[in-house]
């Protein structure tokens, strides 16, 4: 037995490309997961007083900077893309043939409206202004 034991799921070999490039960005949208909920964590709870995060607070300093609107518009899709990522795999994992298929098909639907949800939410929740 080997000191160093594998841990997770092994990098996909054989034709696959599509499993390959899957298997990458579960690992690249975990670590920018990592990165993003940090930063959050630490912009939300460090930088800010928590105490003074109100829904007016939300609505006039941080949702009228372009730069939040990005921010949480990166973590939401994130964390959606990495979501359906994980639980396509989950499906591939346990079902096979025509169960597969529509299952994957219909993860990729779902995923689809949530993106364009979410991405609507963001662009579209009114400023309302300083006063």
């Amino acid at each position: 037995m080997s000191l160093y034991s594998r841990v997770g799921r092994p990098r996909p070999g054989g034709g696959s490309r599509t499993e390959l490039v899957i298997w990458y960005l579960m690992r690249v949208t975990g670590l920018l997961l990592f990165v993003l909920a940090l930063s959050h964590f630490l912009i939300l709870h460090v930088l800010y007083d928590p105490a003074d995060q109100t829904s007016a607070w939300i609505a006039q300093i941080r949702w009228s900077s372009v730069f939040w609107r990005v921010f949480d518009w990166s973590l939401l899709m994130t964390v959606l893309f990495h979501a359906f990522l994980g639980v396509r795999t989950v499906v591939s994992d346990y079902s096979r043939g025509a169960v597969r298929r529509l299952a994957v098909g219909g993860l990729s639907i779902l995923a689809a409206i949530l993106f364009a949800l979410g991405t609507v939410v963001v662009l579209t929740l009114p400023v309302i202004p300083k006063g």
